[in-house]
C-alpha cells in the first residue's frame, strides 16, 4: 500500500513545473487563509441565510454542528498524531515542494479533516451548497498532495475523520438535542442570529 500511496504521489506531485503560470496558482489556491476563509464566510452565510423561521433554525443548528464536527475531528486528528507520526513526502522524496514545509504529521491531513468536517456538516442541512464545498475540500486536499506537503492518503484519511466527525456531532445532537436549539434560541435573544 506504502508503495502505491508513494507512485500516486510521484506522479502527481510529478506535474509540477509543466505549466509555471499554474504553479503560481495552485500556490495560492492552497495557501493556509484562501480555503478557511470561504468555509468560514459559507457558515456565516448559512447562519444568516433561510425564508422562513424553520429554515434558518435547520440552517443555524448546521453551522453549530459543523463547529462541534470539527472540534470532534480536530480530536481525533490530535490523539492520532499521538500514536502515529508520519514523515511529509519531501523529508524521504525527490519533491517538487511548492508550500512551505511544514513540521507536523503528514498522516492524517489536518486541513482535510476540518475542511471535509466543515463541507459534510453543510451538506446536512443545504446538498446544493454542501456539494460545492465539498468539491472545494476535495480540490484543496488534492493540491496539497500536488503542492507536495502531503501523500494521497493523508488526505483520504484526513477526509474521513472530518466525515466521521461531523457523524459524531450530530449522533450526539440526538442525545442532547434540545440544546442546540436552546443554544440558537439564546443567540437570536442576544441579536447574534
Amino acid at each position: 500500500m506504502a508503495n502505491l500511496d508513494e507512485a500516486i504521489f510521484l506522479r502527481i506531485n510529478g506535474w509540477v513545473g509543466s505549466v509555471p503560470a499554474l504553479d503560481h496558482m495552485v500556490g495560492w489556491l492552497v495557501s493556509d487563509y484562501l480555503v478557511s476563509t470561504v468555509l468560514g464566510f459559507s457558515l456565516v452565510v448559512l447562519w444568516l441565510a433561510g425564508r422562513d423561521d424553520e429554515t434558518r433554525m435547520r440552517n443555524q443548528v448546521g453551522v453549530l454542528m459543523a463547529l462541534v464536527g470539527m472540534a470532534l475531528a480536530s480530536w481525533l486528528v490530535f490523539v492520532s498524531n499521538g500514536l502515529f507520526f508520519r514523515e511529509r513526502p519531501f523529508i524521504d522524496l525527490d519533491v517538487n515542494l511548492l508550500f512551505y514545509r511544514p513540521t507536523d504529521s503528514s498522516m492524517p491531513a489536518n486541513s482535510a479533516a476540518a475542511f471535509f468536517g466543515i463541507a459534510s456538516a453543510i451538506w446536512w442541512v443545504n446538498r446544493r451548497a454542501g456539494m460545492a464545498l465539498l468539491a472545494v475540500a476535495g480540490l484543496h486536499a488534492f493540491l496539497r498532495v500536488y503542492t507536495g506537503v502531503h501523500y494521497p492518503s493523508d488526505v483520504v484519511v484526513g477526509a474521513l475523520i472530518g466525515v466521521v466527525g461531523v457523524a459524531s456531532a450530530y449522533r450526539l445532537k440526538g442525545l442532547v438535542d434540545p440544546l442546540p436549539a436552546m443554544a440558537v434560541k439564546a443567540a437570536r435573544i442576544l441579536c447574534l442570529a
